[in-house]
């Protein structure tokens, strides 16, 4: 591999990274508002769309 190569998979990983953390933040945050009663909710109808039992 040359250092270009090296450098670029480098920048891709710190990308990646900041991609993943500001999703993680962004999806606190939104729970972090959201009411007990409607994530508990979207939860349950999800594992009702996969065809999960949950009763």
């Amino acid at each position: 591999m040359t250092t270009k190569t090296l450098a670029r998979a480098q920048d891709n990983t710190v990308l990646s990274i900041a991609l993943a953390a500001m999703l993680g933040f962004g999806l606190l945050f939104v729970a972090g508002y959201a009411q007990a009663a409607m994530l508990h909710d979207a939860a349950h109808d999800q594992r009702h769309a996969m065809a999960f039992p949950c009763h």
